[in-house]
């Protein structure tokens, strides 16, 4: 396992023709312009070795597995992201965004990266604290993947010229949204500077206060004589 200093990992999310493409059937009106940043983020990363996971959505050829919104779409749009889709509607990165050796690859069934994939248990299994997430779209998969991470309690930065949604306006509110929840915005400029100490590990710094403090988490209740009773 190569030395990853800043216990990051980016996460490169559903940066594939069908999403970036302006023919794809799920065409984000932003993704094209924020290739080149996705590639540099991408390039710095593996040189500040943290590790980079593609997040890819790889629908299956009858369709079984599409969310129920999107169903419909899915089908008038030629089926994009599905096994046998190409050109356009196809699961192929843009150059400079696929895998090389030392990567990873996560397919996931819906929005959120973290939801029924491997993710999480990936990232622990290598010491990760601070996830980077970097892709499209930025009101769902980005948005969803962000509050998945702050819940299971990772650092969380969202790269804002990484990201893309069909509005600019759709845009600029959830970030603002996600930067309220306690994720931390920055763009790529920033990025080239990102080191051990830009991310405090929030959960860290919160169990070292509790345990200067002598605080000893309860369950639901206060312990007597008998045992645990219930507050409620």
């Amino acid at each position: 396992m190569k030395p990853n200093p800043t216990r990051s990992a980016l996460l490169v999310i559903d940066m594939e023709n069908g999403f970036v493409h302006p023919e794809g059937g799920h065409w984000i009106r932003y993704a094209q312009s924020t290739v080149s940043a996705c590639v540099r983020a991408v390039e710095l990363a593996r040189a500040k070795g943290i590790p980079v996971f593609f997040v890819k959505r790889i629908y299956r050829a009858d369709g079984s597995d599409v969310e129920l919104t999107r169903y419909a779409a899915w089908t008038a749009g030629g089926r994009a992201c599905a096994p046998a889709s190409t050109g356009p509607n196809s699961a192929q990165a843009p150059e400079g965004l696929r895998p090389q050796p030392g990567d990873y690859t996560i397919i996931k069934p819906r929005w959120s990266a973290f939801f029924q994939t491997e993710l999480d248990l990936i990232l622990r299994r290598l010491d990760v604290r601070t996830v980077i997430l970097t892709g499209t779209t930025t009101p769902n998969c980005i948005r969803t993947t962000c509050y998945d991470a702050i819940a299971l309690e990772y650092n969380t930065v969202v790269l804002t010229d990484c990201c893309s949604s069909q509005t600019e306006e759709i845009q600029r509110v959830n970030l603002a949204d996600m930067e309220r929840a306690g994720a931390i915005l920055m763009d790529t400029d920033a990025f080239a500077s990102y080191g051990p100490g830009t991310v405090r590990d929030l959960s860290a710094a919160i169990r070292a206060e509790m345990e200067e403090e002598d605080i000893c988490p309860e369950p639901f209740g206060e312990k007597g004589e008998a045992g645990w009773t219930d507050r409620w």
